[in-house]
């Protein structure tokens, strides 16, 4: 049977951080679903259309060499429901310290709850990593500055030409 794993987030922008957790994700799985979450509440700086493409274009590499089926979705549901349809019996998380162990044990837990047969996998980020947010990034390059050290160069390119607006 295959692993399936789904990794589930908003993406916006794709950073190092996240292909961090991508690069490892592909070594534990046969198929790595990527979740990008798109809520009507939320006005985000890229379309799900972009966010797509960063991700495939920034991590499609390591899914080959990992020989690691790789798909990109978006869901507007529960994060298991998204599970769900995808057939994943896992979900990857990012941890990058013990803030985010603490929030992610609770949605570990409530997602446990909802549906056992699909357990979580925390992937601790590497040091390089660990103080990248895609909320600090957008924040960084809306005020005109260098983000090429938190997000891969073709994101930086794409930030560029949002903000030039």
């Amino acid at each position: 049977m295959p692993r399936i794993a789904l990794y589930a987030g908003s993406f916006d922008p794709v950073t190092n951080g996240h292909l961090d957790v991508v690069r490892h994700a592909v070594r534990v799985a046969d198929r790595l679903v990527i979740a990008i979450g798109v809520h009507p509440g939320k006005t985000p700086l890229f379309t799900a259309e972009e966010r797509t493409a960063m991700l495939h274009e920034n991590c499609a590499s390591f899914a080959r060499e990992a020989h690691c089926e790789l798909s990109c979705v978006t869901f507007s549901n529960l994060v298991i429901d998204a599970a769900r349809k995808a057939g994943a019996t896992m979900l990857i998380r990012g941890v990058r310290d013990g803030t985010d162990l603490d929030y992610e044990m609770q949605m570990a837990g409530m997602n446990g709850a909802m549906a056992p047969e699909v357990v979580t996998v925390f992937l601790p980020a590497s040091p390089a990593v660990r103080p990248i947010t895609a909320t600090l990034v957008r924040q960084i390059a809306g005020m005109g500055g260098d983000v090429s050290a938190f997000v891969p160069a073709p994101v930086v390119a794409r930030l560029k030409k949002k903000f030039a607006r």
